[in-house]
């Protein structure tokens, strides 16, 4: 299937990028790895009459590592989220990374994208939130720095403004003693998840010592990835088990209205959210107690 025309610009600075969007106004979109954008061009999702294609800019493909931020560059592919710097220092960002399409789609894709395009159902923007990851935003005035928490905002939506990129993405590594677990169900290897769950937890230092940090981040059960903030809170000074994570669970779940779609109910999909929940817990807590 073809794609409506367009006019193409092939940028080989960011300055350039930011000058030509701001030319362009509304009709202009970045391209960077194209796995997103371009289906929906095909689809006719989108009809942007311009795109500046961002493969020429050079310094922004970098994924490098810095007082403990991993910090991601607007080209930088996908699958730089399975190195190994990046599992020794933030092990769920390169679990929930081989859960991202396919290989081919990781080699292509970049980790910028995938945060701009703001997929409700996608794992990046998941873990920028469980994380407390920090977008870069560049534009005619500059630089700026906005947390996950801001950056997202509805379906397809993000807080970038007219002529922005998000120039670079930085994740915290994991830091140490922090138990941590990702789970997702989809229809099939590569689709986008049904539901979603990742979990960070750490807890005292003595075996019964309660939990001292929760986070709980569900995927695909509303129009942006969301923090279930009741269910963290009520799990601080618990002591972590079978009990506390079902009923962490049901506070996650019991005020969720996910959408209905040909591939599960509303109801189905707050069941599995829930199930996951309780599983993710449970293994974000046997990383903090092995014994346990």
């Amino acid at each position: 299937m073809k794609t409506p025309p367009f006019e193409y610009h092939r940028a080989t600075s960011v300055e350039e990028a930011v000058a030509l969007l701001a030319q362009h106004g509304d009709e202009a979109k970045i391209l960077a790895g194209g796995q997103s954008l371009l289906p929906m061009l095909k689809f006719r999702l989108a009809r942007p009459g311009v795109l500046v294609d961002l493969g020429g800019v050079r310094e922004l493909a970098y994924a490098r590592q810095t007082g403990g931020i991993l910090s991601f560059g607007a080209m930088a592919r996908t699958i730089e989220l399975e190195s190994d710097p990046v599992r020794a220092l933030c092990p769920i960002l390169s679990e929930a990374a081989t859960k991202i399409g396919h290989a081919t789609i990781r080699h292509r894709g970049t980790v910028c994208g995938s945060l701009a395009h703001a997929d409700p159902a996608a794992e990046l923007p998941m873990l920028a939130l469980a994380l407390d990851a920090e977008m870069v935003v560049t534009g005619p005035d500059g630089a700026r720095a906005v947390p996950a928490s801001d950056f997202f905002v509805t379906m397809l939506t993000t807080s970038l403004g007219p002529a922005e990129i998000l120039t670079e993405a930085r994740f915290p590594a994991l830091p140490p003693g922090r138990g941590w677990g990702f789970s997702e169900l989809s229809r099939r290897p590569g689709d986008f998840a049904l539901v979603a769950a990742a979990v960070t937890l750490e807890a005292g230092a003595g075996i019964g010592d309660g939990i001292t940090h929760a986070r709980i981040v569900l995927g695909a059960v509303a129009d942006r990835a969301v923090r279930c903030e009741e269910a963290e809170a009520a799990l601080l000074g618990q002591p972590g088990g079978t009990a506390a994570f079902a009923e962490a669970a049901k506070l996650a779940t019991e005020k969720l209205d996910p959408p209905a779609d040909l591939h599960a109910s509303s109801r189905y999909r707050r069941h599995l959210a829930k199930v996951l929940v309780e599983r993710t817990l449970a293994q974000a807590w046997q990383r903090l107690r092995p014994a346990s």
